[in-house]
């Protein structure tokens, strides 16, 4: 899941300074989820900016806006309220606005009511958790399924660092160490053994960007 936050309501209407008539773009998946970009919070957006002098001519929420056919398919059965509109708010991820910009076949502005945070989880609790950095080098297989490159502090390949005390990350005290997470999984599955396997620095040449993928079966 993408994660992400609502700006400042203030910042929201200064984008927005010069421009009457809005559409608003939500998402169905990911800020639904956070909160941040569901149906109430689109409407509840709707009725700020109405009550900030806006006109919203109307508003749709695609599943996942950053899906281009999604957003393309969204786009085009509101075609005319689109082509009225002076600009278009995005109440998504980063990705999500991109998409839809770059699938925007009118000259609008287009403007995003979120910041993007992290890819992570929810937990029970309904905390938002960081667990993926995406980094394009996937050792879970190695570390009992949790993550050292995102949840070590330091991002040690090979840890844990001599700062770790009773569990705990020196960096930050009430963090669990990952690696000493990482131990006590392998530990209780049986395969304390990968330990010994060196995992050698990150190659970081595989987060170069922009990334693309050509998607094809596994062989």
């Amino acid at each position: 899941m993408i994660t992400t936050k609502q700006k400042e309501r203030s910042e929201i209407l200064k984008s927005l300074e010069g421009q009457c008539k809005v559409f608003i773009v939500g998402c169905g998946e990911c800020a639904t989820a956070c909160k941040t970009g569901g149906e109430e919070e689109v409407k509840e957006m709707k009725a700020f900016l109405e009550a900030n002098g806006k006109v919203v001519t109307g508003f749709v929420i695609p599943d996942a806006p950053c899906v281009s056919s999604q957003t393309r398919t969204a786009l085009g059965k509101n075609k005319k309220i689109v082509k009225e509109s002076d600009a278009i708010l995005v109440m998504a991820c980063g990705l999500g606005a991109q998409c839809l910009k770059e699938n925007l076949k009118e000259d609008k502005a287009v403007h995003v009511s979120n910041d993007t945070l992290f890819i992570g989880e929810i937990d029970r609790e309904g905390n938002f958790l960081e667990r993926c950095s995406a980094c394009g080098e996937c050792i879970l297989e190695l570390t009992g399924g949790i993550c050292p490159v995102t949840r070590c502090s330091k991002g040690l390949m090979n840890g844990p660092c001599g700062g770790m005390d009773k569990g705990k990350c020196e960096v930050d005290r009430t963090l669990d160490c990952a690696w000493a997470l990482i131990y006590n999984q392998l530990k209780e599955k049986g395969t304390l053994y990968l330990l010994k396997r060196y995992i050698p620095p990150k190659d970081y040449s595989k987060m170069q960007k922009p990334r693309s993928r050509i998607m094809k079966k596994a062989v």
